[in-house]
């Protein structure tokens, strides 16, 4: 009898069915959602700060060194071995080259 008074009175409060869901939104905002949004805020600093003379390395695995950085949110890219020119979009750069400095 005492037993389902407990629960009885367990049912009765709403927040302790919503706990448990509360905790899986907030376990998954802390370990999803908040290193997604300071990797973002990385990415978004990196590419607002290159500039000439930066190697780098595009979505697409190309390494170049940027030589001209063009008003329409492209970078002109030098490219080893023959030294050959593309043109890519800001966005595709994923990362810097950790020497910093074009070859």
């Amino acid at each position: 009898m005492h037993l389902s008074l407990v629960l009885l009175q367990a049912q009765s409060n709403p927040i302790v069915g919503f706990l448990p869901i509360i905790l899986i939104f907030a376990i998954f905002y802390f370990l999803l959602f908040l290193p997604m949004q300071r990797q973002r805020k990385r990415q978004q600093k990196m590419l607002t700060e290159l500039q000439n003379g930066n190697t780098v390395v595009t979505s697409g695995g190309i390494v170049g060194t940027i030589v001209a950085i063009n008003e329409d949110d492209t970078l002109v890219l030098r490219v080893k071995p023959d030294n050959i020119k593309l043109q890519v979009a800001r966005g595709s750069v994923s990362s810097l080259v950790a020497d910093g400095k074009g070859s």
